[in-house]
C-alpha cells in the first residue's frame, strides 16, 4: 500500500491552494486503478491519498509534480485499519512512514521536495532518488515541451494509435523538425524510459 501525504509550499504567502489542487486531480484520480482513498484535506493546507498500485501512485506524484508548490511524502507500507472509509479515518506503518517522509522532504536541499519511506530503507533510498530525477526533469520542461507531450498522449481506453510527429505538428502549427526538438529538450523519452524502474523500485519498498 502507498499513501501520499502532500502538504502546500508557502501557503502564507500564495493562499489556500488545496481546493484547487483537488479539482486539478479529481478527474485523474477517478480513472486511475488501485485508488482506495482519493485526495482528501487532511489537516490546515495537508492533503492525503491511499493506493495499491504502484503504478497509479506514480501516475499522482508525476501529476503533483507537474503542478508544482507541494512538498511530498510517500510511505509504503501496510494499512492496520480495514475499516476506515477515509485516509483522515485510516492507520497503519504506511500512514507512519508517508508522514516521516513529508517532514524530511521539507528539510532537503534538493531541488525537489520530495521523499520516501519504507520498512526496506534500500529500496525507498533508491525509489527517491530516481523520483527526485524524475521530477527534476520535470520542474525544467518548458510550456512548449508539455505542449507537444500533451499532444501526444492519448487519453485512457482509446485504441487508436498515438499521432505521429507530423499530426503533432499539423495540430499545432509548427515544423516536424520542430515537435521532435521539444520532445528532445523535454527528455520525455528519457522519462518514459524510467518509468518501469521507478514502478518496480516503488513495489520493492512496498514489498
Amino acid at each position: 500500500m502507498f499513501v501520499l501525504t502532500i502538504d502546500q509550499q508557502a501557503s502564507t504567502r500564495h493562499g489556500d491552494r488545496v481546493p484547487e489542487f483537488l479539482t486539478a486531480l479529481h478527474a485523474l484520480t477517478q480513472g486511475l486503478d488501485g485508488v482506495k482513498f482519493p485526495f482528501e484535506r487532511t489537516v490546515g493546507d495537508e492533503v492525503q491519498a491511499t493506493l495499491t498500485s504502484s503504478a497509479s501512485t506514480l501516475t499522482l506524484i508525476r501529476a503533483v509534480l507537474r503542478i508544482g508548490g507541494w512538498t511530498i511524502g510517500v510511505g509504503a507500507g501496510t494499512d492496520v485499519s480495514s475499516e476506515a472509509t477515509s485516509s483522515r479515518a485510516a492507520s497503519g506503518p504506511a500512514f507512519v512512514h508517508a508522514r516521516n517522509a513529508v517532514e524530511r522532504a521539507k528539510t532537503k536541499s534538493t531541488t525537489v521536495a520530495l521523499a520516501v519511506e519504507a520498512d526496506d530503507d534500500v529500496a525507498a533510498q533508491s525509489c527517491e532518488a530516481l523520483l527526485q530525477l524524475l521530477g527534476a526533469v520535470i520542474d525544467r520542461r518548458t510550456d512548449q515541451g508539455w505542449e507537444v507531450i500533451d499532444s501526444s498522449v492519448k487519453p485512457r481506453g482509446d485504441d487508436a494509435a498515438p499521432p505521429t510527429q507530423q499530426q503533432i505538428a499539423d495540430r499545432l502549427g509548427i515544423t516536424r523538425q520542430a515537435v521532435n526538438q521539444r520532445f528532445k529538450s523535454a527528455l520525455w523519452a528519457e522519462e518514459l524510459a524510467a518509468l518501469p524502474l521507478a514502478i518496480a523500485l516503488l513495489e520493492r519498498a512496498d514489498s
